[in-house]
């Protein structure tokens, strides 16, 4: 059994270098275990007290996100995993169930001083492999919070889009039926006899109140006068009075436009003029509606195009630090409102900066997202975005209402996978990827935290 474990490590690749001997040390200092189908080789928050590696067999790692689990990576036999030499983890983040039976050789930590002191090419050989775990990890959990990011930039978009997309189509419905009522009104206008006069008096009244608009009236006040309007109109023989009234009172119709038009008109022909100024104003609200619909996606198009930055070269361009700022507030509103958060803007005039604008959109999402996650258990939700010209430096600092970072682990919040959100909330990551992008641009990155306020200040230089 041994010589057949002995050969089994020699054929990894990464003990290619070590000598038989230690080699044999590792089987003499460790035990061989057999898992059968469905067992675990550990679960999640088990102490790392062993370093594996699986000698026959296969193990599909999980972790828990959301309630659910999902299938990671998947460990086939030559596999080295657990804790290694100089390996800070000390829990386990997930599970690894075996697939089917397993052999695994386990060596336990408490071995490890002695393997440093006397199996040099071991111990360097196992350092390797630490770091290329760590390199293969840190960038599927890159991906991963790409993706995560993307998740929520998504939702938020879909939802903005819903509203203007969805008004759109309602008010073209609504046109379309409305335009189909035109063809009997038509009939009634076009027997209408009137002088030049009396059409420029009730084309004046009429163009004059759409060029102003749709006006937005106290509610008392707008009562009262659909009430004036929807009964002077009955009693004149106009159906619907109070329907009517509404989109008169919406374009501040008065009580003396009525009697402007009464005045210069034929008593027959009041009636089909009075249907076709609604013909015309219902038009043009429904004309304003899909108009101001198309124009709230066209800006959302825009900021996204703006965001990613998709239309240029990966390269440092002299670039508006508000502009990033107000793009990453537009993808992420839909997220403010649903928190009722209270966004706060205090933004100085700034010149235009060098900078990798893409990446720092990342920058901005990643803070202000942060944000918005710790006031979500407060009750008064603010959050300030300020920016300051010093010198040959800009400052932007991004503070938050919420409960604050403990003061144990501040000094570990920009370590790479450690996060104080919960399991399935976070990375661990994002802190890390702002102070690398800072870094790229010669900047600093700094953090103060206390209950009820917390601050990350950005610094760049302006050259």
């Amino acid at each position: 059994m041994d010589i057949n474990i002995l050969d089994r490590l020699k054929a990894i690749e990464d003990f290619k270098e070590v000598p038989e001997n230690q080699l044999q040390w590792i089987i003499d200092n460790g035990s061989c275990e057999i898992y059968e189908q469905g067992d675990f080789l550990f679960s999640k928050g088990d102490k790392m007290e062993n370093m594996f590696i699986v000698i026959s067999g296969r193990f599909q790692i999980k972790v828990e996100q959301q309630g659910q689990f999902r299938t990671i990576d998947t460990f086939e036999e030559k596999t080295i995993t657990g804790t290694l030499p100089y390996s800070r983890a000390s829990v386990a983040s997930g599970f690894g169930e075996a697939l089917v039976k397993s052999h695994v050789l386990a060596l336990p930590k408490i071995h490890f001083k002695t393997m440093i002191h006397e199996c040099d090419e071991l111990t360097t050989a196992l350092v390797h492999t630490m770091s290329t775990r760590i390199r293969s990890f840190t960038k599927l959990q890159q991906q991963n919070d790409k993706m995560m990011a993307l998740g929520k930039l998504s939702a938020g978009l879909a939802h903005e889009l819903n509203n203007p997309s969805a008004a759109v189509v309602r008010s073209a419905r609504s046109l379309k039926k409305h335009l189909s009522f035109l063809p009997e009104n038509f009939k009634k206008v076009i027997k209408i006899k009137a002088t030049d006069k009396e059409v420029d008096c009730v084309n004046n009244i009429l163009f004059n109140r759409v060029e102003q608009g749709v006006q937005d009236l106290p509610l008392m006040q707008k009562t009262e006068c659909e009430d004036f309007i929807a009964e002077w109109l009955e009693e004149r023989g106009v159906e619907d009075g109070y329907e009517l009234a509404e989109n008169f009172v919406d374009f501040a119709f008065t009580e003396e436009d009525f009697e402007t038009i009464e005045g210069c008109l034929r008593s027959e022909d009041l009636l089909p003029v009075i249907n076709w100024l609604n013909q015309v104003l219902t038009t043009e609200k429904l004309v304003n509606e899909i108009e101001d619909a198309s124009q709230r996606i066209n800006d959302l198009v825009l900021s996204v195009k703006s965001y990613t930055h998709m239309d240029q070269a990966p390269e440092k361009q002299p670039g508006n630090i508000h502009t990033g700022i107000y793009n990453t507030l537009t993808m992420l509103k839909h997220k403010l409102s649903k928190g009722g958060i209270q966004v706060e803007k205090n933004l100085a005039e700034l010149p235009h900066v060098p900078i990798y604008i893409s990446e720092m959109n990342q920058v901005w999402t990643n803070l202000i997202d942060n944000a918005i996650d710790a006031m979500e258990s407060t009750e008064q939700k603010k959050l300030q975005i300020e920016t300051v010209l010093d010198g040959d430096f800009i400052n932007v600092n991004i503070t938050d209402s919420g409960s604050g970072i403990p003061e144990d682990v501040q000094d570990r919040i920009f370590d790479p996978f450690f996060t104080t959100k919960p399991v399935g909330k976070g990375t661990g990551l994002g802190l890390d990827v702002v102070q690398q992008i800072i870094s790229q641009h010669n900047g600093s990155l700094k953090v103060s935290s206390a209950p009820g306020k917390t601050t990350f200040n950005i610094c760049l230089p302006i050259q």
